[in-house]
């Protein structure tokens, strides 16, 4: 543990960089852009917060907005793991919030049908093989991904139903982390920025 008391080791998260969809609103989910400059800077003073830090294994989503953030921030080597991508929003990608309520009432990511796009379990499932690889690691992680796939992954972390993701606010290159106190998985840091 990074506090230097014994026990399993963290995972710490960072969100990637503003980017001009996520500066809108708009649900990102496979479409592939890159970071804003602003998105840019936000990575390298994250990568400040994470200076000083060893880590055994460092992840990131194949998308390019992650992958530029974790070089940013520092970890250029960062391994590309396919289950950190976006949420598959479907017919929604590219769209806000907003617009969808307009024929869908009170519709959220985390409680609304997503046509054409995965579902929470999947997304879910997905956490958990990346939460299993990094239980199993002798050492402090990293990982570097998306808004919604790393609040469902924290309510898996924490052992709690995937849609409590939504209680997990997660600001763009902002930086989490996820440990134990006894035997119980918690968070101990979040949203912290550069």
């Amino acid at each position: 543990m990074s506090d230097g008391s014994a026990g399993p080791p963290d995972v710490y998260l960072v969100r990637h960089g503003a980017t001009e969809w996520s500066r809108d609103g708009r649900h990102t989910g496979r479409t592939d852009i890159p970071l804003l400059p602003e998105g840019e800077e936000q990575a390298r003073a994250t990568g400040a917060l994470l200076a000083g830090r060893t880590f055994s294994t460092v992840l990131t989503s194949p998308l390019q907005r992650a992958r530029r953030t974790a070089e940013l921030a520092g970890h250029a080597a960062a391994e590309v793991d396919d289950d950190l991508v976006e949420w598959d929003y479907g017919d929604y990608e590219g769209v806000t919030s907003r617009e969808i309520q307009r024929t869908v009432p009170d519709w959220t990511v985390w409680s609304g049908p997503i046509p054409g796009g995965e579902t929470l379990a999947e997304v879910a499932t997905r956490c958990d093989r990346v939460i299993e690889r990094l239980r199993a690691v002798d050492g402090d992680s990293l990982v570097v991904a998306h808004g919604h796939l790393l609040r469902v992954f924290t309510a898996r972390w924490c052992r709690l139903d995937p849609v409590e993701g939504r209680r997990f606010v997660l600001g763009t290159a902002t930086l989490s982390r996820l440990g134990w106190e006894h035997d119980m998985p918690c968070v101990h840091l979040w949203n912290a920025r550069g």
